[in-house]
Parts: structure tokens; sequence; C-alpha cells
């Protein structure tokens, strides 16, 4: 009793020294998320140069981004239980530097296996060190317009963090080469493990039972899933490989159901479920996702490929988007403080939905200012907008014990929605053009965009049907998890 009393005490302390330097927690929280989220699109505008460099054939080069988004998407919920479990900042140390190392390698890779062993492991460091980052901001930040700003930047990063990512790596691949789109996450990744355990406030560990069959299970079922997903969208929906993996997906993720709601420490507690409010949140925010990532997809491509972009250019042409989503970082609090979270969220979705039905219309030879660049502004402003009530919404009364395992969760969702978003685009592509190239893009493009813009209206749907009861609310922040250790 004694030594668990001083445990306790010493939690305290720790956190709140880390919290003493806000700006400081702050800054290696959304270091880290930019990080992990920006990887999954940073090597997309750098895949012509990979596979001069190394050698890879048409088929395999789409596993440099995909194996990423495989390993970080299956260990996912693992890793959310870790941090509960064995203290949030110490996983969050362990995932980053293991992120670090796996860049490193990627960055000197001198074949194709090697390359894509880095790129798997990179993976893992994101599933061990994702799920702690937002989990780590609700403890760090007190219930109010502090932790409200918190999550906003939290949301910008989740949002901008794909487009951040063409931008950056059409730089690196045009500046100096595509080496250093992996490169550069090592100084960053010294730089916060350095920092990590001198601000980051550590969360209690907790002993008991560790759920070893839903460990098992949820790693299987949502690798199972990504995995199927991925071959679907290389080869096609009826493909005997990608149908035996939705198979397995599904039978592992029923027994892991089965097996949480026996177990008495479950590694994701079903009863994060139980409101209505956060499944449209995890729901929302999956095809928004999958609208967004998808049109980064195909836009990319579209520009390289039809207009005649270069990397850096291409890159350069999703500005409007990333300075609209970063610009909403001020106006967002003071948004939800006057109306309230889902006003804003349904405004968001709508503002985005306009701007995509706009993208849609583009062609050979659309204007960029016009054509590209405006409609980009109202969906960066749109994206801006609905992501910091749905992360809101994600965390609201999750008590702190189960503040990683929701943490995770977000991080799932959003995983899944990029995964799930290239793989319906890819399919609608293919039925959309029949030429080869530069006329291939021309003839597919806008259906993909235009399904982008379906998925925001089905996303716009399903807010309206299960998050209305956000609108009774008070207009004030949603309440937020409690405090940093649980008596």
């Amino acid at each position: 009793m004694a030594s668990t009393l001083l445990r306790r005490a010493d939690a305290r302390r720790t956190a709140n020294a880390g919290a003493a330097n806000p700006a400081m927690v702050l800054a290696i929280i959304l270091g880290c998320y930019l990080m992990v989220v920006l990887d999954a699109s940073v090597v997309i505008t750098a895949l012509p140069d990979i596979r001069t460099d190394l050698g890879f054939s048409p088929a395999s080069l789409s596993w440099v981004q995909n194996i990423y988004a495989l390993a970080f998407g299956g260990l996912l919920l693992l890793g959310a239980r870790a941090g509960d479990l064995l203290g949030r900042r110490q996983v969050f140390v362990i995932g980053i530097t293991i992120f670090t190392a796996a860049s490193m390698l990627g960055g000197l890779a001198q074949s194709e296996t090697w390359l894509l062993a880095a790129r798997a492991i990179q993976g893992v460091g994101a599933a061990i060190a994702a799920p702690s980052t937002l989990a780590l901001l609700t403890i760090s930040f007190p219930e109010g317009s502090e932790r409200t700003r918190a999550i906003a930047l939290y949301s910008a990063v989740a949002s901008a963090g794909a487009s951040i990512g063409l931008i950056l790596g059409g730089m690196l691949t045009t500046w100096i080469s595509w080496r250093w789109s992996l490169f550069i996450n090592v100084p960053i990744g010294v730089v916060l493990v350095s920092l990590a355990p001198r601000y980051l406030p550590e969360t209690e560990r907790h002993t008991g039972e560790f759920d070893i069959g839903g460990a098992a299970t949820s790693t299987l079922g949502m690798s199972a899933l990504v995995y199927g997903l991925v071959r679907a969208a290389e080869t096609s929906w009826g493909d005997s490989v990608a149908l035996l993996s939705f198979a397995l997906a599904a039978v592992m993720l029923a027994a892991f159901v089965a097996i949480e709601k026996r177990a008495r420490q479950p590694i994701t507690p079903l009863r994060l479920f139980a409101s209505r409010e956060r499944v449209g949140a995890y729901a929302t925010r999956l095809l928004m996702v999958g609208a967004m990532f998808g049109m980064f997809f195909y836009l990319t491509q579209f520009l390289q490929g039809a207009e005649g972009y270069s990397a850096l250019k291409a890159g350069l042409a999703f500005l409007p988007v990333t300075l609209t989503i970063f610009s909403m970082v001020k106006v967002v609090p003071k948004l939800l403080g006057r109306v309230g979270p889902f006003p804003v969220l349904i405004g968001g979705l709508a503002l985005a939905l306009i701007g995509l039905v706009w993208l849609s219309r583009i062609t050979a030879g659309t204007d960029y200012w016009t054509g590209i660049a405006l409609p980009m502004l109202l969906v960066g402003g749109g994206m801006g907008l609905a992501f910091t009530p749905l992360t809101q919404a994600a965390m609201a009364g999750v008590d702190n014990h189960d503040a990683g395992a929701a943490s995770g969760l977000v991080n799932v969702f959003q995983q899944l929605g990029s995964t799930i978003g290239i793989g319906v685009l890819v399919t609608v592509f293919a039925a959309a053009s029949e030429g080869t190239g530069a006329k291939a893009l021309i003839e597919g493009v806008p259906s993909t965009i235009a399904v982008s813009a379906g998925l925001i209206a089905l996303a716009l749907g399903v807010a309206l049907v299960l998050m209305r009861p956000l609108a009774a609310s008070s207009p004030s922040p949603i309440p937020q998890a409690a405090a940093p250790v649980a008596d």
C-alpha cells in the first residue's frame, strides 16, 4: 500500500514538473506526431527517384508507402495499451528511438529489401509512439481554453501532415536526394528523445494481467485488414488473396471483441464505444481522412503526370491546404467558445465538400489559381475547422486509465481512413480511365476527386446522425479527460 502511494506521489510530481513548461511539452508532442503522420506521404513525390535508384518494379514500388501503413495500422492498439501499462512517456521515447533508427537505415538503403524493411520498422516505431501523443497532451493541459488550443494545434498537424509531407518530400527530392526524406527524421528524433524525459510528464504504470489474447487478435486482425485493402488497391477487390485477408481480419476482429468482453484488463476497453458521439467522431474521422488522403494521392500524380509539374512544384501546389489548416488554429478555439463544437464541425465538413466538388472539375490545362488553389483553400479551411471538434469528441469524458486506448483508436481510424481512401479511389480510377499515362490521369482523376467529395458528404451525414447531441451542449469546449493521475 505504502509503495503504491509513493509511486502515485512520484507520478504526480513528475507530471507537474512536465506541465511547468507547456510550450516545450506541446512542441515535443507535435514534433513527434508530425513526423509519424507526414512519413505516410513524404515518399510519394520521391517514388520515381526511388524506383530508379533501387530498381523497384512498378508493382513493388507502392510498398514503399504501403508497408509503413501496414506496420503502423496493425500495431496501433498494442502500442496504445503498452503506454497505459508501462508509462506513456517511456513508451513514447521507445517508439521515437525505433522510428529514428529506422529512418537512418532507410536513408542508407542500397536495395529494395533494405528500404522496405526499414519502412516496416518505421511503422512499428510510429505505432508505439503515436498513441501516447494525444494521451500525453490531454493530461498535460488543464481543461478549458488552454487544452482547446493545444488540441487545435494537434488537429492541424493531423489534418495537414499529409500535405506537409508532399511539400517536404518534393523539396528534399528536388534539392538534395530522396534519401533526405528519411534522413530528415534523424536530427528531429534525436532532439525529441533527449528532451522528452526532461519535459514530458510520466503517467503511473499499471500492474496486472496483460491481455495477450486481445493483443494477438487485434494485431493480426488490423494487419490483415490493412493488407487486404492494400492488396485490393493493387489488384482488384475480387482478388483471392485480398478476400482471404478480409476473411481473416473479420475472424480475428470478431475474436478480439469476444475476448475484450471477458478480459479483466482489456487492451481496448469496449466501453469506449458506448458513446454515440465518440463512435460518430471515429467514423467521421475515417471518412474525412479517406477523402483527403485519396485526393492528395491522385492530385499529386495529376500535377506531375498530366500537367508536367516537377516534384518540388507539385509539393508546393498543396500550400493553400497546409496554410489554411494552420490559419484555423487561432480561429477554431474562438468559434468553439461562441457557437459550440457541433456547428463548427458541420460547417467545416460543408466547406470541405464545396471545395472538393469544385476541385473535381479539374481538366488538362486548368488554371492553377482559379481551378486548384481556390478550391484547396476551401478544403483546407474545412479540414482545419472539423478536425478539432472531432478530436475533442473522441477524447471527451475518457478516464485517464483509458486515455492511451482512446488515443490509439483515434490513430487507428485515421490510419484506416488513409488506407481505405486510396483503396477505394484506385478502383474508381481504374473504372474511369481507359488510356495510359497522362491520358489516364486526365480521364480518371476528376472522378476520384468526385468520389472524395462523396466520402465527405457521407461523413457529414454520419456527423448529423450520431453527433447531433453535441448541439445541445454548452458552447464551451467539450469536457476532457480527468486529472493526470487517478487515485
